[in-house]
Formats: structure tokens, sequence, C-alpha cells
């Protein structure tokens, strides 16, 4: 999911991610091909209304809604007969769009997981939609620690025919409990609990079911909860989306890029940063930093220099600081209090021991040895992103940076 400027912590580290959503609060979904930069201070990652789209792949963009790919969906739309109506959209990857969805049989919210049409993502589909079959029939009691899938169907479109899963809503992933604590590491009796839950899955995966997930990462681990108890759907106030009044109507355009060459928002927010800091250094009043810090930018090295002598100015950059502090400080908090109980997810990559579909597996960061030496591997390659994992949740950081 997306860049930003050097600057601020040493824990900064660049993620290629080649198969991950990138969605504050994806539910369930496939790998993604998308870069994501994950800051290590709220200056690049999140920002201090907490919007963090602004430093993440906010979409997938509009090459791919074309024949045998996405589908366009829009808030509103049923699905399955009505049985699912779209509420917001919840994540993407390469193979699929994740949607939070309102199941009208059941009265609960849903993870609705369309996939694309092309005739190779279908089968993927399919095998996944086997393995998840698989899992669930022997996890009837739902103790076993691993994604709950409901329900699975076909929807025609103008760009062929998707394959649609529907998943338990689960809750924030383990990034984003890493992201609440600043970077800086969760205490051990909350990595223990979770690597419990993590391990129970993962037994009932490799020892019962001969099952590889093959793409562990804390993007593909979900707690079973929001971290932030307000922004669960059902006490976030955001009354349900009712299904649109034509439901026959042509599928909406997906946005053309724009006239500027195409720039993304997050290249855009880039140039304009640069030229606020050029139009700070060069400014010899005080009124060119005064237009730059009203438009929110939070660039402390440059503007903090430019801002000396103003009483007024430094008397408001206190309290945006301040304002900040606390911000983190409930974030920790709320990561502090939050329900551990995790599940893991996204089996769009897993195969079986004893049938596997490529030898090319595993998150570059989280890749084991014996994949990088290109020789056979089975449940232990698992075993080797688990640690990582545990790594990362108790420091806060990366424990390898592969520049390959």
């Amino acid at each position: 999911m997306a860049e930003a400027e050097a600057g601020g912590s040493s824990s900064r580290r660049w993620i290629e991610d080649e198969e991950g959503m990138a969605a504050a609060a994806a539910m369930e979904a496939d790998a993604g091909a998308g870069d994501r930069w994950r800051g290590g201070g709220e200056e690049e990652g999140e920002d201090e209304e907490g919007e963090s789209s602004d430093y993440t792949s906010e979409d997938e963009g509009t090459e791919d809604y074309r024949r045998g790919g996405y589908h366009a969906v829009r808030v509103g739309d049923s699905f399955k007969q009505g049985a699912y109506v779209v509420q917001s959209k919840l994540g993407w990857g390469h193979f699929s769009t994740v949607w939070l969805a309102w199941d009208t049989a059941h009265s609960r919210y849903v993870a609705l997981k369309e996939q694309k049409s092309a005739q190779h993502y279908t089968e993927a589909a399919m095998d996944e939609i086997k393995i998840l079959k698989q899992i669930a029939d022997g996890d009837p009691d739902d103790s076993k620690c691993v994604v709950e899938p409901l329900d699975h169907f076909k929807h025609s479109g103008p760009n062929g025919n998707h394959v649609c899963m529907v998943f338990e809503f689960l809750g924030d992933n383990l990034l984003t409990l890493i992201k609440y604590t600043n970077y800086r590491g969760i205490p051990l009796p909350m990595v223990k609990e979770i690597c419990r839950h993590v391990l129970i899955g993962l037994d009932y995966l490799h020892r019962t079911l001969s099952i590889i997930h093959t793409d562990l990462k804390p993007e593909n681990i979900l707690l079973v909860s929001t971290i932030d108890p307000s922004k669960a759907p059902r006490k976030s106030g955001v009354p349900l989306v009712l299904p649109s009044a034509k439901t026959d109507e042509p599928t909406p355009k997906v946005p053309a890029p724009s006239a500027n060459g195409g720039l993304s928002k997050n290249h855009k927010k880039k140039i304009r940063k640069k030229a606020k800091r050029a139009a700070a250094a060069t400014s010899e009043g005080s009124s060119a930093v005064a237009s730059a810090d009203t438009d929110g930018s939070d660039d402390r090295g440059d503007l903090g220099t430019a801002n000396e002598g103003s009483p007024s100015q430094d008397g408001a950059k206190k309290r945006a600081k301040g304002d900040r502090q606390g911000s983190k400080g409930a974030k920790k908090k709320m990561a502090m209090e939050a329900d551990l109980k995790c599940k893991l997810v996204d089996f769009g990559n897993a195969c079986w021991t004893y049938k596997q579909f490529t030898s090319d597996i595993q998150t570059r960061q989280y890749r084991c040895p014996e994949v990088i030496l290109g020789s056979k591997y089975s449940t232990s390659a698992d075993l080797w992103s688990f640690a990582y994992i545990c790594f990362e949740l108790a420091t806060g950081d990366v424990l390898f940076d592969p520049q390959w």
C-alpha cells in the first residue's frame, strides 16, 4: 500500500508488500501487489487526525477495471438476490476488492470479497474455497483461531463472472496494533497471548489439515474486534445503507486518471510538501511559513526552524504537539486494553503439504531460508514467519529488511 518522505524515527522501513492488504480495518482480503511505507511516527505513518490513508495505497487504481479485472462496486449495491448490501470499502488486493456488507438474512455485518473475473483468478478462488471449506468443516465450534467462511457465490457483471466469498466480520490486523503503539512494541505478556492464538490456528492447519498458509504476516492476523471500540460498525452510529433504488442501473464508470499526468494523490501530496518546505526555507518573513502551517503539513524540521522567534506560532506549535501526544497516548491506551483474541485470515495463497501450487511463496520480509534458496518447503515455512512476527510485535520493528 504508499510512500513517504524521509525523516523521523529510525524504525521506519520500506515494506514492499507483494501480497498485502491496504486497509486500516480489512477484515479478510486476498494478497495485494502494493508497496507500503511503514512509518516510525505520526508524521508520515498517520497524522494527528488519524488519516493514515495519506501514506497508504488508497485504492487499486483504474487500469484493472476492465474485462477480466475488478467489478465496479458501489455502496448500496446488492449481491446474491439482495442477501448482501454493500456498506463501505474495507480494502483491496491484487486479486480482489473487499467490502463491508450487511447480511440481510442474519442481520449481521460480514466481509464480502469479490475476485477478479479472469480465468486464473477464478481458479485461484475455487482452490481457496476448497481450503476454506476444509477449515470450516473441521472447526464446527469456531475454536481454532481461523477465519470463518460463511458463503460463496458468483456474480455476473460487465467485466465478467466474479467469484465472491463471504466471511465473518473481524477487527483490526496486527499491523494496526503495532501502529497504535507508535512502533514501540507491545509488552511481552500481550505478545504471548497473541502468539497463543496464532499457534492454535497453525497447529490446526498443519497437524489436522496438512495446510500451509504460505503468507503469514501481521496483516493476515486479525483481532476479533476493533482496537478502538467506537470504530466497530455497530457502535459507530453510522446508519445502515439500504439497497440502491435501481439495481439494474449501469455500473458506474471508474474515475478517470487526473489531467495532471495521472499523478496519484500521494505523489501530489509529496510535491506539495516539498514546495512548502522550499517556500519556508527561502521566505524572509513568517507569512509563507504561516500559510504552509495552516495547510496542515507537519514537516517539523524545516518549519520548526523557520518559526523560531514568533511567540504566537510557538504557542500554536506546542498546542499541536500536545494534541498529537494526547492522541498517541489515547491510542496506546486503547492498544493496551484491546481484546487480543485473533484469527488467521487470507488463504488465497494457501496450499497443502502434498499439493503445492508454486515455489514462490511468502511476502519477502517473512520469507524463510528454504524458499529463498529455492528448496522444498513445508509447514516450517509458516513457523519462520510466525517467529518473525513475534519479534515485530515485541519491538515494533522489522527483523530483516531485504533489498533484492
